[in-house]
């Protein structure tokens, strides 16, 4: 299954639109990452304890798309789009969502 963020893919045409398709994806920040991502602040860098959550969030969003797309007979989901929510009680939450269109891509 294809997807992506734009709304064309050079080489394919859509043929059958299935309509739009969600994911949301929620993730919890905890104590200790909180605290480690502080230090970290100070001293420079960046900061792994919440970059592997926030790609484990966007694959699992994407894989989510994918299968609700699989699910309406479509083969790509196109002009995918990704937002980042900060939630919960003191912004303990985030959440990402993301959005597309599946479709019926020829040539796949």
């Amino acid at each position: 299954m294809i997807l992506t963020t734009t709304s064309t893919l050079d080489g394919y045409s859509a043929t059958r639109y299935h309509g739009i398709v969600t994911a949301e994806v929620i993730i919890g920040a905890n104590i200790f990452r909180d605290l480690f991502a502080g230090i970290r602040d100070i001293v420079g860098g960046r900061s792994g304890s919440y970059e592997r959550p926030l790609k484990d969030a966007r694959k699992t969003a994407l894989d989510e798309l994918r299968d609700e797309a699989r699910a309406l007979g479509a083969n790509g989901v196109i002009g995918i789009d990704f937002d980042y929510e900060v939630i919960g009680k003191n912004g303990s939450m985030l959440m990402v969502s993301a959005s597309g269109t599946a479709v019926t891509l020829s040539g796949v």
